[in-house]
């Protein structure tokens, strides 16, 4: 949809406008979070791409600065083929981001997240998700969001974790900053 007077160009970043932060593979051993700290302050938004395999069946969630209060909301819309879902999956229970859920340990799961004005002081955090998993033919797509709505802070640290599985080696999550 094209807006009068609003240049298109501006709803989207341009490809020279992501520059990568950090990128980390799980070894040998599986890792049971992914952390990234000391996150710097010279971007409009951050954006986590991941490729992952689980040692079990999980929910993956996000946390900020090491907030493990009951600050954050979810909805989320998901299709697996046949039916489709919408709902306020988890709101709060697990105190962080819900970002998705892999169906077994044969499941290969891959997404985008994007964390919106991560440096604001004067707001909460929005976080969108789009990805899903595929479990050798069956599977699901997500497209959901979410809000950090603790007193309003900068991201510095961000923990990507299985509730209670663990990421499989070569599971691999990459950080990227986003220009204004």
């Amino acid at each position: 949809m094209i807006i009068p007077g609003v240049i298109a160009s501006s709803y989207f970043a341009a490809v020279g406008d992501y520059e990568s932060i950090a990128t980390t593979t799980v070894g040998a051993g599986g890792a049971s979070s992914i952390t990234f700290s000391s996150i710097p302050s010279t971007y409009q938004h951050l954006q986590i791409r991941f490729i992952s395999k689980l040692s079990a069946g999980d929910d993956v969630i996000m946390r900020f600065n090491g907030d493990t209060g009951n600050n954050y909301w979810n909805h989320i819309l998901y299709g697996n083929g046949s039916s489709a879902i919408a709902g306020i999956p988890f709101g709060g229970a697990y105190s962080a981001v819900a970002l998705y859920y892999t169906g077994s340990t044969s499941s290969i799961a891959g997404g985008v997240v994007d964390v919106l004005d991560y440096t604001s002081t004067n707001k909460n955090k929005t976080v969108r998700f789009l990805g899903g998993y595929d479990d050798n033919g069956s599977g699901n797509m997500d497209l959901a969001s979410g809000s950090w709505s603790a007193t309003p802070a900068a991201v510095t640290s961000i923990v990507v974790k299985p509730v209670s599985a663990n990421f499989s080696q070569y599971s691999q999550i990459a950080l990227y900053g986003i220009k204004g």
